[in-house]
């Protein structure tokens, strides 16, 4: 009897001793290693295009930010966020628990990116000069990158980058290279012509695309309110119909890669292909980068016999059209003492 009890005994203390030796092997699993607390130092992670929640927790416990890819998955799939943690460089601590690693990662302010506005109208050298400004990336390297047309991967139809960068925000992770953000601009320069069905749209109205884009940079360039724009590329469309040259003023500071609002008759003498007061037509490319509306201009333009338009009062982007010539002396001379020229 008690030798069958001692056995029993036995048994039970094995029993026992399995189930203690099972939890130790299952803990991993039902309670994963874990950090406590906010963590310390600083460390930088990086979550690429399109990573799991798995393979963004392998990231973070192989830089030393959580203690377990389990742990961070299991916090991530508890909160619903598994499938909603963006791509990026982010500002990480090490030793943080998964909770934490997790509110820091959907928290904003620890993406490392920079925002750099591009806005319309700005010629290529201006352009390139925002660029390095908002990115810190050198003028140079952009520069370099601008003139290598063939891996711009431009539209067919560009003859350089000039008009085709297209002006909105963008970001900017650290490891962006010059190639890669003009890249992403003539990308969404190619979106906006798809969405504006730009190639048909110009072959509608008997333009190439490159003459279509030209057109809305003059539009975008000679500036005054959206409403406007319409109205200006029906002037141009008007002239160009008539074969009077377009004599305008953008193209011709263009040309002489100046801004200003006053522009002499000697400045409209000057030799150059954009130089619209000698050349008829077109120039031969684009002298700004237009944005949506300037291209939707080009493509739809007013209707209308305008034949000219002043802009008679720049600070209030006042403009004024016209299809008779006293009317555009008129206006001219409002410009001119707006000035003070006269």
């Amino acid at each position: 009897m008690s030798g069958r009890l001692t056995w029993l005994l036995a048994c039970g203390a094995g029993v026992a001793l399995l189930g203690a030796g099972g939890y130790v092997m299952a803990r991993p699993y039902l309670a994963p290693a874990d950090f406590e607390g906010p963590g310390t130092g600083a460390v930088t992670v990086r979550i690429t295009q399109g990573a799991s929640a798995g393979e963004i927790a392998a990231t973070l416990a192989a830089a030393g930010v959580v203690a377990s890819a389990r742990s961070f998955v299991t916090v991530a799939e508890e909160r619903e966020k598994a499938g909603s943690l963006l791509p990026g460089h982010y500002r990480m601590r090490k030793g943080m628990s998964a909770a934490s690693a997790l509110d820091l990662l959907t928290t904003p302010q620890a993406r490392m990116v920079r925002r750099v506005v591009v806005p319309e109208g700005l010629r290529l050298p201006e352009l390139l000069d925002r660029l390095a400004e908002g990115t810190g990336m050198r003028r140079a390297d952009l520069a370099e990158a601008a003139r290598d047309v063939r891996a711009l991967d431009l539209p067919g139809y560009a003859g350089g980058p000039e008009g085709f960068l297209f002006p909105a925000t963008y970001e900017v992770e650290p490891d962006t290279t010059p190639a890669e953000l003009l890249g992403a601009m003539v990308e969404r320069f190619k979106d906006a012509a798809a969405e504006l069905d730009l190639e048909r749209r110009a072959a509608d109205r008997d333009l190439t695309p490159l003459e279509a884009v030209t057109v809305a940079s003059i539009v975008q360039a000679e500036g005054g309110r959206y409403s406007d724009y319409p109205k200006i590329a029906r002037v141009i469309y008007n002239r160009i119909k008539a074969g009077t040259p377009l004599q305008l003023d953008t193209t011709v500071l263009y040309a002489q890669r100046r801004r200003s609002l006053m522009v002499s008759e000697k400045d409209t003498t000057v030799r150059s292909p954009y130089n619209t007061y000698l050349r008829p037509g077109l120039p031969p490319g684009p002298v700004a980068s237009p944005g949506e509306r300037a291209l939707r201009a080009a493509l739809r333009p007013g209707q209308g016999r305008w034949f000219w338009f002043v802009t008679t009062d720049p600070a209030h982007r006042i403009t004024k059209f016209t299809d008779k010539e006293s009317e555009f002396v008129r206006y001219r001379e409002q410009l001119n003492r707006y000035l003070g020229t006269h």
